[in-house]
């Protein structure tokens, strides 16, 4: 395997699919819903008709999509590109929707019953109810947040497993250890110093081209995960006239700095990602990119 651009960095991952024949896997977790073409920023149609990609314009965005149903067609979607003997580029943003097409990340199931009544328990019940099951429980969860706590009852009501039971698994010790289920090299593009000012320029060339029609014509089908979208939730507002164009604006260029500051952060704690400084030139990114991933497979 090729890949992944750790960084989402689309430009890279169409240019070492093309030299090096590969088809496109996306752990974009926003580029799955139909519709969402500006504001995720998708590969265009031209593009796609290039080099082929998987994983994008899967499901209709009043669809919650799960991460567990990511990993599901992610991995199948791999094993049909594998079987046609076409090396893979993995190229997107989202830590989490990688490592669950890479590590053997584990989804407990969920039940909406069990959960409402669960949360219907105050924090300290819920605490004294995961500690009675599982004594250190607050060394795995976080036990001053409820979401975390709740969910933890959850799994255990469900599956029988506490946190401590999870955390032995040796899935989980794979997982906890960056131990990849799917073997793969990968570079990741630093974003450096000007990312702010790359972040305004981005989102202004998605306002011209149409960022705020998109999200008035999607409205009425988003469903609660796409709705939570950066830009999308900050644009919203815009289309129900509770904030100005020029408010909306500003958040969703704050949002996007966030949702950026967070990916680095997760993609920096993975101990097998070959980080690479910014250059303004595409050309030297891309060489760059190449050589890295080229001395990485073979060495790794």
């Amino acid at each position: 395997m090729l890949g992944p651009t750790a960084s989402g960095k689309s430009e890279i991952a169409a240019a070492l699919a093309k030299l090096s024949g590969s088809e496109i896997i996306s752990v974009d977790s926003m580029q799955v819903y139909r519709g969402m073409d500006i504001g995720t920023a998708k590969p265009s149609i031209g593009d796609r008709a290039d080099v082929p990609h998987h994983m994008i314009d899967v499901v209709e965005p009043a669809s919650a999509y799960s991460v567990a149903e990511y990993q599901e067609d992610a991995r199948a979607a791999l094993h049909a590109v594998e079987r046609r003997g076409a090396p893979v580029v993995i190229a997107g943003g989202s830590g989490l929707h990688f490592r669950s097409l890479v590590d053997p990340l584990d989804f407990p199931p969920h039940d909406p019953d069990v959960r409402g009544e669960l949360e219907s328990l105050d924090n300290a019940e819920a605490v004294a109810a995961l500690e009675a099951i599982d004594s250190e429980a607050g060394r795995r969860v976080d036990l001053a947040n409820p979401r975390r706590v709740v969910r933890a009852l959850e799994i255990h009501r469900l599956t029988g497993d506490t946190p401590g039971d999870r955390a032995r698994t040796p899935d989980a010790v794979a997982v906890a250890e960056y131990r990849a289920a799917v073997p793969f090299v990968a570079v990741g593009l630093d974003p450096g110093d000007e990312l702010a000012d790359r972040v305004e320029r981005r989102m202004d060339a998605m306002l011209a081209a149409g960022f705020v029609d998109e999200v008035a014509a999607l409205l009425p089908r988003l469903g609660p995960t796409a709705r939570e979208a950066v830009g999308y939730k900050q644009l919203i507002p815009v289309v129900e006239g509770t904030v100005t164009a020029s408010q909306g604006r500003r958040q969703a260029i704050r949002a996007t700095l966030a949702l950026a500051k967070r990916q680095r952060t997760f993609f920096r704690r993975d101990p097998r990602i070959r980080w690479l400084p910014w250059n303004d030139d595409p050309g030297a990114r891309l060489s760059a990119a190449l050589a890295a991933l080229e001395e990485l497979r073979w060495t790794s």
